[in-house]
């Protein structure tokens, strides 16, 4: 407790060197502990300190009781929940509630929660946000919004999905002296940023040539809806595979091949797709596909198939009307279109991400990959990572249509169907990310990030 605190003081002088008035808000457990420590190490430096706490019916933990009363030893001052809030406060430290929360935080904490919110001081959440679920980043009631969180010791995944990202602000991480420990742990859930690329995409041997890169069928994009078929198979392009080759609706051909001639197109008729199937290495399955006869006649005879896949969109949605589980397939539905997968309302996925992606892989096998802030990749081993990248200059059409297009490339390219989606969406995400950094988030297309996928394809340019 005494390292969390310092970890969060220095982060807060570090932060905020010219805050001098700081309110520290205590609740009645061992986060609230945090906050007495980092209340005390601020007051010995100067910094004017104001303290509120909760209190419990039942005794404080021994070691927050300890920071609690060296807190008071040092001449500190704690108020009542109810208590007029000070003026001119520069800086709220959250220590209300930490990681053991499983519902809507009660009064009076949410009541000081809200003023916290109100309040136009900055905030440092102390482990995670009070009010956010650690377990699964839900927020089922008042919720801190935070400029900073410090996390003590190892990541939660609620930090990283769910919600979390409309609450945690810049996340921050001391191990506070265990790194040594926890390197030995078991990581049940795997944190990926672009720094985790290089572990699947290794350097290309020179001699290399394009059949040893893989066949990717890509299809779909029924009548009027060409552009999910061109970003699908551009970004499988972009990622790496050797050849692509198209089946679509036959007004797409010419316009396809017009714009990207590296691409083989032909129309999807019975004799072109048998073809291409004996032809592909891999597939990738429902970008524009529809729902219609002519949809369903495709999937049927893909569906046959023992090559590895990848079904999104339209394809998931007939998945979902005859289920089926097979173990070569990598599904990546929205919360909308996994709601549907599982029968349920997609607020039921949100509240539990981590649950819905594991119910996913148990109910039709394979990998799923989870889309949404913190995307989760999930599969039958029991293997579960978090993506810690992309922004939300995302939320525009087609973005579905590119990671499917990326994965495919990648399963493509020999990678197993894990590997490729954890790959497959960091690229994604560090792409938007790049787009952002360039131009901001708000008008963000997805074919803007169609150019910038070989950078992170690459890791030795990135």
């Amino acid at each position: 407790m005494q390292r969390a605190g310092e970890a969060a003081y220095a982060l807060a002088c570090d932060q905020y060197p010219a805050a001098h008035h700081w309110l520290v808000l205590c609740g009645h457990g061992n986060n609230g502990g945090d906050g007495y420590v980092v209340a005390r190490l601020a007051a010995a430096t100067g910094v004017k300190v104001s303290l509120i706490a909760c209190e419990g019916t039942r005794p404080l933990p021994p070691e927050a009781d300890a920071a609690r009363q060296a807190w008071l030893a040092a001449g500190g001052e704690i108020h009542p929940a109810d208590a007029q809030w000070p003026a001119g406060i520069d800086l709220i430290i959250d220590g209300l509630l930490g990681t053991g929360l499983s519902t809507a935080p009660r009064a009076p904490y949410d009541a000081l929660i809200e003023a916290a919110n109100r309040s136009l001081a900055p905030v440092i959440a102390l482990d995670i946000p009070s009010g956010l679920l650690a377990e699964s980043g839900a927020a089922p009631g008042a919720v801190i919004r935070a400029m900073h969180t410090m996390a003590f010791i190892a990541l939660k995944p609620g930090l990283l999905t769910g919600q979390a990202r409309d609450w945690v602000g810049q996340l921050h991480q001391s191990t506070l002296g265990l790194s040594g420990w926890l390197a030995k742990q078991p990581a049940q859930i795997q944190r990926l940023t672009d720094k985790s690329l290089p572990q699947w995409l290794k350097p290309r041997r020179p001699c290399t040539h394009k059949g040893e890169q893989g066949r990717l069928l890509v299809v779909g994009g029924d009548q009027g809806f060409g552009g999910a078929i061109r970003m699908a198979s551009e970004a499988a392009l972009r990622s790496g595979a050797g050849l692509v080759r198209v089946l679509t609706h036959i007004e797409h051909v010419g316009p396809l091949l017009t714009a990207r001639p590296e691409l083989m197109v032909q129309p999807l008729k019975d004799d072109t797709l048998q073809q291409a199937l004996d032809w592909a290495d891999a597939l990738v399955v429902g970008p524009g596909l529809g729902q219609g006869e002519w949809a369903r006649n495709a999937l049927k005879v893909l569906q046959a198939s023992d090559k590895p896949a990848l079904w999104d969109a339209d394809a998931l949605n007939l998945l979902a009307l005859n289920p089926e589980k097979r173990q070569n397939r990598v599904m990546t539905p929205h919360p909308g279109e996994a709601a549907r997968l599982l029968g349920c309302r997609t607020a039921d996925i949100e509240s539990d991400r981590l649950l819905a992606v594991r119910n996913l892989v148990a109910r039709y096998g394979g990998v799923a990959v989870l889309k949404g802030a913190g995307t989760l990749i999930a599969d039958d081993q029991g293997q579960m990572a978090i993506t810690d990248v992309g922004n939300a200059g995302m939320a525009s059409g087609g973005m579905g249509d590119v990671l499917s297009g990326i994965i495919g490339g990648l399963v493509g390219q020999k990678l197993s169907l894990y590997d490729a989606a954890c790959a497959g969406c960091v690229v994604h995400g560090a792409a938007a990310d790049r787009v952002a950094a360039r131009q901001g988030i708000r008008g963000m297309l997805a074919s803007d990030l169609l150019p910038e996928i070989p950078y992170y394809v690459n890791p030795e340019l990135a």
